[in-house]
C-alpha cells in the first residue's frame, strides 16, 4: 500500500475538531490540526492526543497530530479552512466579512505553500466571500477552491423532509443551490424526490414553504438553541463527505461553492451549484434544472455574493 492521504484541518475549534475526529475514524486519512497558539493555546494539541488515544478501541490506524506551525501539513491531498470567528446569535453571516476575510487571507496563502496541489475547502463564514479571498491568497484554479456551504444546508433541508414526511432520510433526494446565507440560499423544490415521489405528491404547499423557511433559518435556530456555540456535527458530516468524495475519487453530486464560469448565466463569482467531486476536487459543474423562479433566487444570491466582495478591504 502506498502512503496514506493527508488532510489538514485549520482550526481546532468545534467543527474543525468534529471533522479531525470523523476523517481519522474513517481511517482513509492521517489528519493534521493547525492552529495559533495565540487562540487556541494548546486546544488543538489536545484533542490530538485525546482522539490519537481512542484508535486502540475504534481501531483505526489514522494518525492524528497538532502543529502550530505548517511544515507538518506539508503536501496535503486536502486542506479545510475552518479558521475564523463563528457566527453569534443575532449576528449576521455578512459581519463577520472583514474580520474573517483577515484570517482566512493568512491562513490560505501558507496552506497553499505547503501544500500545492492541495484541493482546499472553505468554511469560514461568510463563506461564498471567503471563496474570494482564498481563490485570490492561493492562486488556486477554481477547481480547488470549494466552498462548504451547500452540502451542510443540503443536509438541514433533508433532515426536515423526513422529519414531516415520517419517511427515512436516506430515500431523500433534495439539494440547495445559491447562496449561504439565511436570505440567498436556494432549496430547490421542484426537483425535489422522495424515493423518486415527487415532494409535492407527498406535502402539501404550505408545508413545503413551512420546510424551506426552517432550512433558511437552519444555522441560526441552532445558534439560538445551543447559546455558546454554533452547529457543529451536521457541518463536520458534510465537510467529510466531500473531503472524502476527493480523497477517494468518488464522483459524488455535492452542492459546492464554486467560481462560476456561466451556470445559470452567472459569471466570475463564486456560487452554490452542483459539483461532481473527485480526486483533485471539482471535476464538473452540472447544471441542475430547476423552475424560473429558483433560478432568479440563484442569480439573486450570485448578486449578492459579488455586493459583499465589493465591501472586502
Amino acid at each position: 500500500m502506498g502512503a496514506r492521504k493527508k488532510v489538514t484541518v485549520i482550526g481546532g475549534g468545534m467543527t474543525g475538531g468534529a471533522i479531525a475526529q470523523r476523517l481519522v475514524e474513517k481511517g482513509i486519512a492521517d489528519v493534521v490540526i493547525q492552529d495559533d497558539p495565540q487562540f487556541a493555546g494548546t486546544l488543538h494539541h489536545g484533542k490530538a492526543l485525546d482522539m490519537t488515544q481512542s484508535a486502540s478501541w475504534l481501531g483505526f490506524d489514522s494518525k492524528v497530530t497538532a502543529t502550530d506551525g505548517w511544515e507538518e501539513t506539508a503536501g496535503s491531498d486536502v486542506v479545510v479552512c475552518t479558521a475564523g470567528a463563528p457566527r453569534k446569535p443575532g449576528m449576521s453571516r455578512e459581519e463577520l466579512l472583514n474580520g474573517n476575510a483577515d484570517i482566512v487571507r493568512a491562513k490560505v496563502k501558507d496552506a497553499a505553500k505547503a501544500s500545492p496541489n492541495a484541493a482546499i475547502i472553505i468554511f469560514a463564514n461568510p463563506m461564498d466571500a471567503m471563496c474570494h479571498v482564498a481563490l485570490q491568497a492561493s492562486g488556486f484554479p477554481r477547481e480547488r477552491i470549494i466552498g462548504q456551504g451547500g452540502a451542510l444546508d443540503t443536509a438541514r433541508f433533508r433532515a426536515f423532509l423526513s422529519m414531516e414526511t415520517g419517511i427515512s432520510v436516506r430515500d431523500v433526494h433534495a439539494y440547495v443551490l445559491g447562496g449561504h446565507t439565511d436570505t440567498t440560499m436556494v432549496p430547490i423544490v421542484s426537483q425535489a424526490r422522495i424515493g423518486g415521489l415527487p415532494l409535492r405528491s407527498l406535502l402539501p404547499q404550505d408545508k413545503i414553504d413551512a420546510i424551506v423557511a426552517r432550512t433558511m433559518r437552519g444555522g441560526a435556530e441552532i445558534g439560538e438553541l445551543m447559546k455558546v456555540s454554533s452547529a457543529y456535527y451536521a457541518p463536520s458530516a458534510a465537510t467529510v463527505a466531500m473531503v472524502e468524495s476527493i480523497l477517494l475519487d468518488e464522483h459524488r453530486l455535492i452542492p459546492s461553492a464554486v467560481l462560476c464560469e456561466g451556470e445559470y448565466g452567472i459569471k466570475d463569482v463564486v456560487c452554490g451549484v452542483m459539483c461532481e467531486l473527485g480526486a483533485g476536487g471539482i471535476k464538473r459543474t452540472h447544471e441542475t434544472p430547476v423552475s424560473d423562479d429558483e433560478a432568479d433566487k440563484i442569480r439573486k444570491a450570485a448578486d449578492a455574493t459579488r455586493n459583499l466582495i465589493a465591501l472586502l478591504k
